[in-house]
């Protein structure tokens, strides 16, 4: 035998070990949140106890169906919607010309818009619509020139001391939020466009209020929400709104308590629908701020459906 004959076997490639079985798969054991059922069982029987203590009360639960849509309600309803739709107007507008006031340079408009804002604020805005009630007590007629003249009692009627009221005090509060969102847009855009040529009023429309906005709109929606409800303060300058009109029914029926729970549902019934469109104006303007925007209700409800239908795995 030669000796490649002898070596030969020796050069061949050593053969791999038989693989061994995988390792056991992990036992994941959940964690237990007994905090969490504590309180669950706490909150139910909170829950369960007030529903007892109202079960046991004197209340016509019937008479709030039987008077839910009664044509002074759906007045109400309407006249609410329409006081806070012009309140907020007012509002709205007069505190973004308070906010451009406030950062004017100018110390004489600055100085104005920070004293209406410092008065407005810090007085009740109820103090202030019996104010306006009342004047007719110092002021015999209105005398405006050759543009209007009558008698005080006719010129402020409940409408006009309602819009005075909401509205001016509404004016102070959106001029903060305004200003806030004025000054959240950086400097140097501002610059860069008078750089270009474009004037004052032409950055503000174009550049600084439309990146404004996503700082402005949420501030602003509960601000509607909260006018929505702050209206039912003007039925103590006479105007009928669904207030008014539920106490109203009330007093006639013998049914007070009931008419107040009727209108705190149709209160509640209008702030969710004010909600929900604030979600999705909020969700417009965060477009190009976020990478992903926020999801619809719709969208959670299908997500938790989902999750709901995959099997359970991994660590937890």
């Amino acid at each position: 035998m030669t000796d490649i004959e002898k070596t030969g076997p020796a050069d061949e490639p050593p053969v791999p070990p038989t693989p061994s079985a995988g390792p056991e798969a992990i036992k994941a054991i959940p964690v237990r949140h007994y905090g969490r059922y504590v309180s669950a069982v706490i909150a139910i029987a909170a829950l369960v106890a007030i529903i007892y203590a109202f079960s046991q009360g004197k209340i016509n639960w019937g008479a709030i169906p039987d008077y839910f849509f009664d044509n002074r309600i759906i007045k109400g309803v309407g006249q609410t919607l329409l006081l806070t739709a012009l309140s907020m107007v007012i509002g709205i507008v007069g505190g973004i010309l308070l906010a451009v006031m406030r950062l004017s340079k100018n110390p004489v408009t600055s100085s104005i818009a920070w004293f209406y804002i410092w008065f407005f604020r810090g007085t009740p805005v109820l103090v202030q619509l019996f104010v306006w009630f009342n004047l007719g007590l110092v002021f015999e007629y209105i005398n405006l020139g050759p543009i209007y003249k009558d008698y005080w009692s006719s010129f402020m009627t409940p409408l006009l001391t309602a819009l005075l009221g909401l509205g001016l005090n509404e004016a102070a509060y959106m001029a903060e939020i305004c200003r806030a969102g004025l000054l959240s847009v950086d400097e140097g855009q501002t610059e860069a466009s008078h750089a270009l040529g474009m004037s004052h009023g032409k950055t503000l429309r174009r550049i600084v209020i439309p990146q404004a906005m996503r700082v402005i709109v949420p501030p602003t929606g509960n601000e509607v929400i909260n006018m929505l409800k702050t209206t039912s303060l003007v039925s103590a300058v006479q105007f009928t709104e669904l207030f008014r009109y539920a106490q109203d029914i009330g007093s006639s029926s013998g049914a007070p308590v009931e008419m107040y729970f009727l209108a705190a549902a149709w209160y509640l019934i209008m702030t969710s629908v004010l909600t929900v469109g604030q979600f999705y104006l909020e969700r417009y303007y965060a477009r190009g701020s976020s990478r992903s925007l926020p999801p619809t209700p719709m969208q959670k409800i299908r997500a938790n459906l989902l999750s709901l239908g995959r099997p359970s795995g991994g660590m937890a």
